[in-house]
């Protein structure tokens, strides 16, 4: 893996031309493309892409190393799962393995943890053998590094949680223990299982979401929860030093300002909009499609029985405060 003193260096410009500001997100792209077998790791690089100052991710990474087991919890679009994939690399290194998935109502015991699975025999008879879920699979493969490895498991209260964890619910709170399954025994497989020591857990949790609700205590003791919520100084930090790296000229002070007077009028924290939403290189053109297709119908949908704090928020009618000098530019 590259060092940070390998990567191209990215400044910042005041008053950029054009052709600087292309140069900026040619600068920054290169970070992905000329070292795509190994994105940004190090704190600085990590911060860079993501807007995160270097002590919060160096305390969260601390955190996941030192609990196990974390749950990043916060309102759509404060790129939990972004995050959590930068912080797999960064805590990963170059000999750790990091993987995803994503829990879902249907998700079962069978898919995580073990079960049987049907298979047609060579002679095309059906047949049932006990196979592992996408945990023992990761365990499997944590066990031939000695390097942390780490699964996101993402939307992980949309799942019934101690549905699909079963008897790793002990293991998470006793990691030192081992215990048999409740499938029984696979094929060429040792009695009883164990959590390796390098397996690391993150998972996000959509704190809109009304499934959160199903999140028990008993869940809650076996993982550290960190808040990513979108604060008046996270959306302007974020939103401001994306567009200025990309170089993308789009003016962020007043997009911030309409933001936090949304969230203002939200008045829940847990419910926010975040800035992942307004992420995006070609925001100058979409910025438009954005705010009526995905920040509207999230506003109607949560003030379904308040119609009239929505209104002020609908395109037309923020479009000039978002975009000020549009009719002067044109």
């Amino acid at each position: 893996m590259s060092s940070s003193e390998d990567l191209p260096k990215v400044s910042f410009y005041d008053g950029r031309s054009s052709n600087e500001r292309e140069e900026a997100a040619r600068e920054l792209r290169d970070l992905y493309t000329r070292y795509g077998d190994s994105p940004p790791s190090s704190p600085k690089e990590v911060s860079d892409v993501t807007g995160i100052s270097r002590s919060d991710l160096e305390e969260w990474v601390s955190t996941v190393k030192a609990e196990k087991q974390v749950i990043f919890y916060g309102p759509p679009g404060t790129g939990k799962t972004f995050l959590a994939k930068h912080l797999s690399r960064m805590i990963c290194g170059q000999g750790g393995e990091w993987d995803l998935v994503q829990f879902h109502p249907a998700y079962s015991y069978e898919d995580f943890m073990q079960g049987l699975r049907p298979e047609t025999t060579e002679e095309g008879a059906l047949s049932y053998r006990m196979k592992p879920g996408r945990f023992l699979d990761f365990c499997e493969t944590a066990e031939e590094t000695d390097s942390p490895c780490v699964l996101i498991i993402d939307e992980i209260n949309r799942a019934n949680l101690s549905k699909v964890f079963g008897e790793l619910m002990y293991l998470l709170e006793y990691r030192e223990e081992e215990i048999p399954l409740a499938a029984g025994e696979r094929e060429g497989e040792k009695e009883k299982f164990s959590i390796p020591e390098n397996v690391h857990i993150i998972g996000t949790m959509n704190t809109a979401d009304r499934s959160i609700a199903l999140v028990d205590f008993a869940l809650r003791r076996r993982f550290a929860f960190i808040p990513l919520f979108a604060g008046d100084d996270f959306l302007e930090e974020v939103i401001e030093r994306y567009h200025d790296r990309m170089g993308t000229g789009f003016p962020t002070s007043a997009l911030v300002e309409e933001l936090q007077s949304v969230n203002e009028t939200i008045g829940e924290k847990s419910h926010a909009i975040g800035p992942s939403y307004f992420l995006r290189e070609d925001l100058g053109e979409r910025i438009e499609e954005v705010w009526k297709y995905e920040i509207v119908p999230y506003l109607e949908e949560y003030f379904f029985s308040q119609p009239e704090e929505i209104d002020q928020f609908r395109w037309e009618n923020v479009k000039d405060r978002i975009l000020p000098n549009q009719d002067q530019d044109e």
